[in-house]
């Protein structure tokens, strides 16, 4: 493939206690159709040997063994700062695995769409290859989000690119120079919800987040921390009232809050009938003793809006998670 411009690209992967995952998506990497690109493998203080995995490619890859578990945020923003100089920044998990052309997708939608600053791959489940785990990330109206059409079938995936809420860091691309104007993600969340604050974040300075079909990735999800552990739940509802806290603008807040704290009696009303109502309810306590700080990042994060109330509006959804369909995926956003 000719192109008018080879950017050169950054895959950090972050990797802990990831076993044999880590070596099959650095296998995949090595297969990939596109090579101007590095690797970085952060390390959070694995107690496997999965890390010298990182030590065996045929491609530049460089390997950064930390002390202790920074967590997922951290690590990829101390990657950012001190290990890379590329013009785009390529978050990949260490179970994700591109398919060959996917950075080759990536880069022919870098040249042919210049004013987008963010992209999502399409994420496929790895142990079912004909389901999705996720087409970019959908933002409901009361905080809650997900990977829109997990577990549906990978048909209603769309022809061409969309514009989804934001992408999902499992496979996840941005402009190096943007992500450090918004300053990487939260790391007071360690891990869960931080692409989805990141992708808030970039969208109310004007941004925005586009799925690209074709840039397919498959992907095991939650392999390490597991879909529904306990670290999983805490951290999970604990974030997302972050991010509800410090991103929803005033205007919005005033409608929005008693959604979002209608939606905390109710799931606090399923955990209690799954025996974790204590876990779920000290994720919202801790939550909200961070208050003053919240509102600290709250004033500043605001203070940069650009994006209308009416236009964030139009980008989240009223309607429960199951009601999503193909016609819903393809219709409610914007095809380029």
């Amino acid at each position: 493939m000719t192109l008018a411009q080879n950017p050169f690209i950054s895959v950090i992967v972050v990797n802990y206690n990831s076993g044999e995952m880590l070596s099959k998506a650095l296998s995949a990497l090595a297969k990939q159709t596109y090579s101007n690109f590095e690797v970085i493998v952060i390390d959070n203080h694995s107690v496997d040997n999965s890390w010298q995995a990182a030590e065996k490619t045929n491609f530049p890859c460089r390997l950064v063994r930390l002390d202790k578990n920074t967590g997922f945020a951290a690590a990829n923003n101390l990657a950012v700062a001190d290990y890379i100089h590329s013009d785009w920044i390529f978050f990949l998990n260490p179970d994700a695995y591109p398919e060959p052309e996917c950075l080759e997708v990536i880069v022919k939608n870098i040249n042919q769409i210049p004013n987008v600053d963010c992209f999502a791959c399409s994420l496929i489940d790895a142990n079912q290859p004909l389901q999705l785990d996720g087409l970019g990330d959908t933002y409901h109206i009361s905080g809650l989000h997900w990977r829109t059409g997990h577990g549906a079938p990978c048909d209603i995936t769309p022809a061409h690119p969309i514009e989804v809420f934001s992408a999902c860091a499992a496979a996840a691309i941005y402009r190096t120079e943007t992500y450090r104007q918004l300053g990487g993600f939260d790391e007071t969340y360690f891990a869960y919800s931080e692409d989805v604050d990141l992708g808030f974040r970039l969208r109310l300075i004007g941004g925005k987040s586009l799925l690209l079909p074709n840039a397919r990735v498959h992907h095991v999800g939650s392999a390490i921390t597991g879909r529904s552990s306990d670290f999983s739940v805490y951290h999970g509802h604990r974030n997302l009232t972050w991010t509800f806290i410090k991103n929803v603008p005033d205007p919005l807040m005033l409608v929005l809050l008693p959604v979002h704290l209608a939606m905390i009696l109710y799931m606090g009303c399923f955990f209690a009938a799954s025996g974790r109502l204590k876990l779920y309810m000290q994720a919202k306590i801790d939550a909200f003793q961070h208050i003053r700080l919240l509102l600290a990042q709250r004033k500043e994060i605001q203070s940069k809006r650009t994006c209308s109330c009416l236009n964030l509006l139009q980008m989240m959804t009223w309607r429960p998670r199951k009601s999503f369909t193909k016609v819903s995926i393809k219709q409610e956003n914007t095809n380029y």
